[in-house]
């Protein structure tokens, strides 16, 4: 178990189809593995936050620190306006989480006016939206490939693909839009 949750921690996209499948080559039940998903975004939580309280305490004593926190703000602030975070409801936030990742969502929250706890449900409710998402689709592929390792080089693909297709037909329908216009 703690292979699966040490593949759920490393800080990049492809954990999620690696340790599925290491859960499943490893015998742990679906539910296992979701449940050592969901302590990797609670261990990401802690993390983060400290992270940001000691770098905010930091900052109140080192006028440098505080210029750059002010523009990373900034920047996060943009960020989050870009995929309409600053005001939003719980729903948002949870969109925002399931469609960039826990740290934004946990932003967005913040910037909406929410505190740590509710700020890191919202985040961590569309994170594992996310998972289901992933780990359903690495299942269901496996189980017609049946070759773990091609099953997870295709599910990280379509992972970073999708986004930019996606992008691509969305500017391309504006384009066309606007000529119609």
């Amino acid at each position: 178990m703690l292979a699966v949750l040490l593949v759920f921690l490393i800080p990049f996209g492809g954990g999620i189809p690696s340790g599925v499948l290491l859960g499943q080559a490893r015998g742990l039940s679906w539910e296992v593995v979701a449940g050592l998903y969901a302590v990797s975004d609670l261990v990401l939580a802690l993390v983060f936050e400290s992270l940001l309280i000691g770098f905010a305490t930091l900052a109140r004593r080192r006028p440098p620190l505080a210029r750059y926190g002010a523009a990373v703000k900034g920047a996060m602030a943009q960020n989050v306006a870009l995929v309409g975070g600053a005001g939003a409801g719980p729903l948002r936030v949870i969109l925002i989480a399931f469609g960039v990742e826990p740290m934004t969502g946990r932003t967005a929250a913040l910037l909406s006016g929410y505190g740590p706890l509710p700020g890191w449900a919202f985040a961590i409710t569309g994170d594992m939206g996310y998972y289901a998402l992933i780990a359903l689709s690495t299942l269901g592929l496996n189980a017609w490939l049946k070759h773990p390792k091609v099953t997870a080089w295709i599910i990280l693909g379509a992972m970073f693909l999708w986004p930019m297709v996606t992008q691509r037909v969305r500017a391309g329908r504006a384009r066309r839009r606007g000529a119609e216009a």
